[in-house]
């Protein structure tokens, strides 16, 4: 089979691999029908996250079930099913906590030894803990929606729960990638009666406020944070979403959260020096988040979509095939693309 592999600095490739197959009874083979590029995978491909040459990559995908292994109970073939970006075996005391990130038989795709998801297919391990069964009856047209559950809309959600949002909230979001733009529709989805969304490009302001943003604010930096707290009394946001994972990223989160507001992390931390603990206890600001168990919330997000009530599927604005997933990258690397699907 063909799957996509990184061997450096932007040296992006689609090479022959050995086929995906069953291995141990709770195996199971999806035959992807669609992947994505994930704004975390930037960091690999621009080098400042380190992988080993021709290393498996890409982590969101869905597909069709095509091999079960004999142990396997809550998938048949011809199932179509969304994967998390970790498998876990859904029966450890993490797993049981709703925290599948931690669990002790888990993994990430593309990690050694694993399939990648922007490939012809993947074998998933320990697929009764991991896959969540798509209704046959859905309609195709909402594949991207089901697509943003394997990692961005799970994680924006995350977000918003990590910040404490609930009816009546004021939420700033910081970054206005698919994962910020996800955190915008999780936040309005949870009751979030205001919803600033903070970003300069119009393409994404548009899906923002169709994902229930009530304000815009383009300026970065200490300008960015005057501007909020204007908009706010003077107090700041009480619920902030870290969606990007930088020291300007957390700078501004602290820099526009009220005193005993929460901040709800998610972006992965990159040229973080710590965080400022002295500042953090003199005004009470709660922090939560990490990396999102997107398999806990899986079930609840799919309901919302196959009933209507959610459609976080703008968030992708190009397709490309497996042979030009290269041109992907580039795309979202030179910002000419905010999400792009990778189609086998």
């Amino acid at each position: 089979m063909r799957a996509t592999t990184i061997y450096g600095t932007r040296d992006i490739r689609v090479e022959e691999v050995p086929d995906a197959a069953v291995r141990e009874a709770t195996d199971v083979v999806v035959r992807v029908e669609l992947a994505c590029i994930c704004g975390s995978d930037l960091w690999a491909y621009r080098g400042v996250a380190k992988r080993a040459e021709g290393q498996r990559i890409g982590h969101e995908f869905l597909g069709i079930v095509e091999e079960v292994g004999k142990d396997v109970k809550s998938v048949q073939v011809g199932d179509r099913v969304i994967a998390p970006f970790v498998w876990s075996d859904g029966t450890c005391a993490y797993c049981q906590a709703g925290l599948q990130t931690s669990c002790r038989s888990g993994g990430f795709w593309g990690s050694k030894g694993s399939d990648g998801g922007q490939g012809e297919a993947v074998r998933v391990p320990l697929a009764d803990g991991t896959l969540v069964r798509v209704p046959a009856d859905a309609s195709p047209e909402l594949l991207p929606a089901f697509l943003s559950l394997s990692d961005v809309m799970g994680t924006g959600h995350h977000a918003a729960i990590g910040a404490g949002v609930g009816p009546g909230s004021t939420v700033a979001v910081v970054g206005d990638g698919a994962v910020g733009l996800c955190g915008v529709l999780a936040a309005r989805r949870l009751g979030a009666e205001r919803i600033i969304a903070m970003g300069r490009h119009e393409d994404r302001a548009k899906i923002a406020k169709l994902f229930g943003a009530t304000d815009q604010v383009t300026e970065r930096g200490e300008a960015a944070v005057e501007r909020i707290k204007e908009m706010t009394g003077g107090l700041g946001a009480s619920c902030v979403l870290e969606c990007v994972g930088t020291e300007q990223s957390w700078e501004t989160a602290m820099g526009i959260v009220r005193d005993g507001g929460t901040i709800g992390y998610v972006g992965v931390p990159h040229g973080m020096p710590g965080l400022p603990l002295g500042k953090l206890f003199g005004r009470n600001i709660n922090i939560g988040g990490g990396v999102a168990p997107v398999r806990a919330y899986l079930p609840e997000l799919l309901a919302d979509v196959l009933a209507g009530r959610i459609d976080p599927g703008p968030v992708f604005d190009r397709t490309v095939s497996l042979d030009d997933v290269a041109l992907g990258y580039q795309a979202m690397d030179e910002r000419t693309a905010l999400k792009v699907i990778v189609r086998p």
